[in-house]
């Protein structure tokens, strides 16, 4: 039976889907704007540390200033209105709440949620990739534990990509590689919150007067989203990272195939079965034809003689020997399709991507040479970028997880493009948080080869 179907249903029975929402940011707001369009989908209450702001967001979706005027989260419950409040807390632990997304963004904060989520018996619809990529593979298992689900959200990239994966395994094609499109050229890497705004086309008015976050801007810009978000889907597809980080090919539409297999056959990659980006520029900084920039993609191998020819016959870009196919989603939605993993999780039991084992990792690298004493800032700031390698490369080398590299001082000094590890830093505060990471690494943490 259908997500629509199954809705309808509960929502006749007088039993709607409840969902708790906690971060009212850009997502946020996007998950708002549908949400009351889908009858028997009821968000209980939204949290956030600024209730204005959640105030706003809902003004800004066309929210009626009745539909949130609950008192309480019973009260939420029984009148069929939404509530607001800035005690996330309270959302994880309500009986009357089934789901929680969780979409502040921050990855500390993200961790904390999903774990009072999963203790009170909801849910966990997990936008905030910046949590998953650091602490996703244990948080599922937990989920598993407790009999809930924990997902990736539908409408971001990496459920997509987990969604082409699934579709060639289904198929008995042989994966071969998946990833996104993405702005990026070489340039960009040591971009910061002072120089990003010369990396898009809004005017100074533009940024002076809308919602714009620099350093969430930065982080899309210096590549490191693409690394939490790849390795990501690297957990939860059980493809690998490049063992030296992203290359970002430039590829479009028609180039697919041919970049995206082993540089044995012709290609790029260094082996089957990785993830990578498919840049929309070109190291020159041109516009790749027919770039996939808000896509994601997947390439695979026909198995025999006989698909190989299907490939041909019903149109399948493929590359020139005719083995190796592609196939894309061009656009991804975000927050306004999330409700599909929500209604996936509470009516099937089923999360539409999930962390399955650590095997990727998004790190700390120097985007500059940097002193001991000098304090790193985070995803998208001044001191470094993400860098998506194995998992068994970072648990060797101690790598510190961009998720905790905010807010923390250098014991040494650490040079431009290197790995920051858990040695350089002083982590002092967030122990509960290095605490879930570390039962990660000793519990789940990926096995060095046998001949290594």
């Amino acid at each position: 039976m259908s997500l629509s179907s199954m809705l309808a249903k509960r929502n006749a029975a007088g039993k709607p889907v409840r969902v708790g929402l906690i971060g009212a940011g850009k997502f946020g707001s996007m998950v708002l704007a549908q949400a009351r369009k889908i009858e028997g989908y009821h968000v209980v209450a939204v949290a956030d540390l600024d209730v204005g702001k959640v105030r706003t967001s809902l003004e800004r979706t066309g929210w009626e200033d009745g539909e949130y005027s609950a008192t309480s989260l019973g009260d939420a419950m029984d009148s069929g209105r939404t509530f607001i409040t800035d005690d996330a807390a309270a959302l994880c632990a309500f009986d009357g709440i089934e789901c929680i997304i969780e979409a502040t963004g921050h990855p500390l904060a993200g961790v904390r949620h999903a774990l009072k989520a999963i203790d009170g018996g909801k849910h966990v619809v997990m936008v905030n990739v910046e949590a998953d990529v650091m602490c996703g593979p244990i948080l599922a298992q937990k989920a598993r534990e407790k009999g809930v689900v924990y997902s990736m959200a539908y409408g971001d990239q990496p459920a997509f990509c987990c969604e082409l994966v699934d579709w060639v395994k289904s198929c008995g094609f042989e994966l071969v590689a998946s990833g996104k499109g993405m702005n990026f050229c070489p340039g960009y890497r040591y971009s910061t919150p002072d120089t990003v705004w010369d990396y898009f086309d809004f005017t100074p008015e533009q940024v002076k007067a809308g919602d714009f976050n620099p350093k969430m801007y930065n982080s899309f810009t210096d590549g490191t989203k693409a690394a939490i978000e790849m390795a990501a889907v690297a957990n939860a597809t059980g493809l690998d990272c490049p063992e030296d980080g992203l290359a970002f090919h430039p590829a479009g539409l028609q180039d697919l195939a041919e970049v995206f297999k082993p540089v044995s056959e012709g290609g790029r990659l260094e082996k089957n079965g990785i993830v990578d980006i498919a840049a929309s520029r070109e190291p020159d900084g041109r516009t790749v034809l027919n770039n996939i920039q808000y896509g994601m993609f997947v390439t695979f191998k026909a198995p025999n003689e006989y698909t190989r020819q299907c490939f041909n016959q019903y149109g399948l870009l493929t590359d020139k020997s005719g083995w190796y196919g592609s196939m894309w989603r061009p656009f991804h939605l975000i927050g306004l399709e999330t409700s599909v993993s929500v209604l996936s999780a509470v009516l099937r039991g089923e999360p539409t991507g999930t962390s399955v084992e650590f095997r990727g990792d998004a790190v700390a690298t120097a985007k500059s040479d940097l002193k001991a004493g000098e304090w790193l800032d985070g995803e998208g700031g001044f001191a470094t970028w993400a860098k998506a390698v194995p998992a068994v490369l970072s648990t060797r080398i101690n790598a510190l997880p961009i998720g905790l590299a905010h807010k923390v001082r250098l014991k040494r000094d650490v040079g431009r493009d290197q790995i920051v590890t858990l040695e350089d830093v002083d982590l002092v505060d967030d122990l509960d948080v290095i605490a879930v990471r570390q039962e990660q690494m000793d519990t789940m943490g990926p096995k060095e080869p046998a001949d290594a």
